[in-house]
């Protein structure tokens, strides 16, 4: 009969255990929860930023575990204001690293629920080590390339400029108004100038002087919208961007619209199924099924918000330039005699199966039913 001797494990003795941490990014400090299987978590803090406070703090939670240096690490971040860079630089240092995403964690249903930094790295770390334990606790989200996140910031920038030349525009009208003086012309257009050069005698000179400010950030905002779109649009006369222009073939899809989905979604992202599309996109539904109560909550928004706002612009101009698609005219069966309130939810519908379609076109060259291409530019 054979026995088993107990192995002694003192403070020395290296055990093959894998080590969990879950980091809380901050502006200024960043903490992170660290544990193996078997301890309680230790807890750390460091400078923002502070890459080799973090290796040494990795060492630290080893040795405290008491875990051989090259155990595998796990770790995990909520996605925010840094990105991918410290996702890369973790990779880098052999880490097994997730970005997941903040949304998709589970939270106390009470009312008034205790939140700190020290509960989020906590509920990090626990939900890190059920994932890796087989458990589908979140949302993973996946990387792209530093080139594909740099490809993306051309039309975020545009898009921001166009809410920035609104509220100068809006802003002006405002002051102007505040003595009755209603705008005539185009605010920054050709005749701008004549028109302010004949009413800033009705107007105090203090305001004038705010009036001349708003407009001189209005044209400097106008002039980088121009020249962003000036270099979007040589390259894609110049091919850089196949997809885009393949996109824009479609009627009633121009080169923006077709930028923005290409950047934040089909240009990178791989989907098995329509199922993967709409989740991404954040274009599915929402049913609250219990006992007797049989509730439809709307669609997930859980996705790009981007590409979703887009699309749903695209879904109106469809209706108006491919009438004769199958989209089209599911969309008249469904809901065009339906109200105004029936024709905004189909519309919704009509994005996710536009989504669909586009999808298959960009991936296997699949038209959408009924669909029509752009004349070719003589």
């Amino acid at each position: 009969m054979s026995t088993t001797q107990a192995v002694p494990q003192d403070e020395n003795t290296a055990i093959d255990v894998e080590l969990y941490i879950s980091f809380e990014l901050g502006d200024k400090s960043w903490r992170l929860t660290a544990s193996d299987s078997r301890r309680g978590p230790s807890r750390y803090s460091v400078q923002g930023g502070d890459t080799a406070a973090v290796l040494d703090c990795v060492r630290r939670a080893k040795e405290r575990c008491r875990l051989a240096p090259g155990a595998k690490v796990h770790s995990c971040y909520e996605a925010g204001r840094d990105g991918w860079w410290l996702h890369r630089w973790l990779t880098g240092q052999g880490i097994d690293n997730l970005v997941v995403d903040a949304a998709s964690i589970e939270v106390n249903r009470r009312a008034r629920r205790a939140k700190t930094d020290r509960l989020d790295g906590d509920k990090l770390l626990t939900m890190l080590r059920r994932h890796h334990a087989g458990e589908r606790v979140w949302s993973v989200l996946r990387e792209p390339t530093p080139e594909q996140e740099d490809a993306r910031r051309t039309h975020r920038e545009l898009a921001r400029l166009t809410q920035e030349r609104v509220a100068h525009t809006n802003r002006i009208r405002s002051l102007l108004v505040l003595h009755n003086v209603r705008l005539q012309v185009i605010i920054g257009g050709r005749d701008w100038a004549q028109w302010w050069a004949n009413h800033r005698g009705q107007i105090p000179a203090a305001l004038c002087g705010e009036i001349e400010r708003e407009s001189a950030r209005l044209a400097l905002v106008r002039q980088q919208t121009k020249m962003l779109e000036a270099t979007r649009r040589e390259e894609l006369a110049e091919g850089k961007h196949p997809l885009v222009a393949q996109l824009a073939q479609l009627r009633a899809i121009g080169p923006k619209g077709a930028w923005v989905l290409v950047k934040e979604v089909f240009g990178w992202r791989r989907f098995a199924n329509r199922r993967e599309v709409a989740g991404c996109l954040g274009l599915t539904p929402t049913p609250y099924a219990s006992g007797n109560s049989q509730i439809e909550q709307g669609i997930s928004k859980a996705g790009n918000r981007r590409a979703r706002t887009i699309l749903v612009e695209l879904a109106w101009r469809w209706l108006r330039l491919q009438p004769d698609s199958l989209l089209t005219q599911w969309f008249n069966r469904r809901f065009a005699g339906n109200g105004k309130r029936m024709r905004r939810v189909g519309i919704v519908a009509l994005a996710r199966r536009l989504a669909i379609a586009l999808w298959r076109y960009l991936e296997h060259g699949e038209i959408p039913a009924g669909a029509s291409l752009k004349a070719a530019a003589p």
